[in-house]
């Protein structure tokens, strides 16, 4: 006789093993070893391994975020770099995963910490909740370890949520990455290791480490791309161009179709007055990834610093297009219009960035830039508001320039007191060889007579 199952038992969530691994491509080793050891344990995983290419990526990669149990989510230094970008993909991903509630796990790879400054600042709004997941430290010297953590204790909980099927064209493409994953060669603990060199090769500052920790990387994996990239960039910045050059060719004979190698090699010939040659690269960036918004943003830069302005408000129009959540493309294109005298074009597009995110750290800038508009045009109380949101957002207030700028205001208003307060907080944070410095010392004096 079968004893009927009671209600508890029938209402047990089951314990799934589908995963998906979400992960920055810089990654793909780590990606690959934790893909290989979950499928050797029967677990169906999925992640992104050859890059889907398609116009169905979206739908392709959060319907598997939504049709598995489990999302793991490898953190590093590095991985964050454009996390508080509203459309980054990791970023979409994580979001999509706590948004369906999935069972999030953090893999706190090389050189990551929740309390960590930089992390703290990059993981806030939608991402904050991701610092309370219970997560697990991976290094590469106890990596089977680590897995087998994984697995009993991080991937036996059973998940309330619903599990939404995937298309036909989702679960399509899930298949064919396994395919090729499962063909890909077994991730060695030396390659591991050579992640571990280049996270912090990553988080270094000082350039000649960064160029001992990349050298260090492609000493264990001689075709790290990555790490030829960060090496060349250490080389441009340290002045050593050639060297920088020779890395950069390295990398694109190794991977000619790098959309981030020619933008970075964009970013340093800047840097080093090669506006001929930024242009260049960055076409080709284009080319190679012409849906990403940072490339058209680089160009607009470049363009304007050759005085091609009308081009590069172009390139920031396409830009904000394509990252319509984000308002920095418009603070650019605002900046620019007000270089050529065009100030109410100016006024709008700073206004319009800070409607898309006004509460956004790097918001600042708009409230700033409005705020001087606003203040020549003797809209004071305007201006004043401006000012109290871009030192909310800022509060170093750029080495104290925007605490001069509203004492002026404060001072003009009749607020003595205020005016007194912000000279002040802007002789402590300011340069003392500023030529404003002394200026102040002597508005204060005058104020303080009063």
């Amino acid at each position: 006789m079968v004893t009927p199952k009671s209600s508890q038992e029938i209402a047990r969530p089951r314990v799934e093993k589908t995963v998906f691994i979400s992960y920055r491509r810089s990654n793909v080793a780590w990606a690959l070893a934790i893909y290989q050891s979950l499928t050797h344990s029967g677990y169906d995983a999925f992640f992104d391994y050859e890059g889907i290419g398609s116009g169905d990526f979206e739908q392709i990669i959060l319907e598997n975020v939504r049709a598995r149990a489990h999302f793991l989510v490898l953190l590093t230094p590095s991985a964050l770099e454009r996390i508080q970008d509203p459309g980054d993909w990791l970023r979409r991903e994580i979001e999509t995963a706590m948004e369906t509630g999935r069972n999030v796990v953090p893999l706190m790879l090389e050189g990551f910490d929740f309390g960590t400054p930089s992390v703290a600042e990059r993981l806030t709004g939608t991402l904050a909740p991701l610092k309370r997941y219970n997560g697990l430290p991976v290094v590469a010297s106890y990596f089977e370890a680590a897995m087998q953590r994984l697995r009993e204790k991080h991937l036996s909980v059973a998940v309330d949520s619903v599990v939404h099927p995937p298309s036909p064209i989702a679960a399509e493409a899930a298949r064919q990455q396994q395919a090729v994953a499962a063909d890909a060669p077994t991730v060695e603990e030396r390659t591991l290791t050579a992640e571990q060199w280049f996270e912090r090769g990553w988080e270094a500052t000082d350039l000649s480490e960064k160029v001992r920790c990349f050298t260090e990387v492609l000493r264990l994996n001689p075709a790290h791309v990555q790490a030829y990239i960060g090496r060349g960039q250490a080389h441009f910045r340290i002045g050593e161009q050639d060297a920088g050059l020779a890395d950069y060719e390295t990398a694109q004979n190794l991977d000619p179709n790098n959309g981030f190698l020619f933008w970075s090699r964009a970013i340093v010939r800047r840097e080093a007055g090669d506006l001929t040659g930024a242009l260049a690269d960055i076409a080709d960036a284009i080319r190679i990834q012409p849906q990403d918004h940072h490339n058209y943003s680089t160009r607009g830069h470049i363009r304007n610093e050759m005085g091609d302005v009308d081009n590069a408000i172009d390139d920031y129009t396409e830009a904000s297009h394509l990252n319509a959540t984000s308002g920095a493309a418009l603070f650019f294109r605002g900046d620019a219009k007000e270089s050529q005298g065009d100030i109410d074009g100016a006024l709008s597009d700073y206004t319009d960035a800070i409607a898309r995110q006004p509460d956004d750290p790097g918001s600042y800038a708009p409230y700033a830039a409005r705020a001087d508009i606003l203040a020549d045009r003797r809209e004071l109380e305007r201006a004043l508001a401006d000012y109290d949101q871009a030192l909310r957002l800022r509060p170093d207030g750029i080495a104290g320039i925007y605490f001069r700028r509203r004492a002026e205001i404060r001072a003009e208003l009749k607020d003595r007191n205020g005016a007194i307060e912000d000279y002040e907080r802007y002789l402590r944070l300011a340069d003392r060889s500023s030529d404003l410095y002394d200026d102040v010392q002597e508005r204060l004096r005058v104020l303080r007579a009063s």
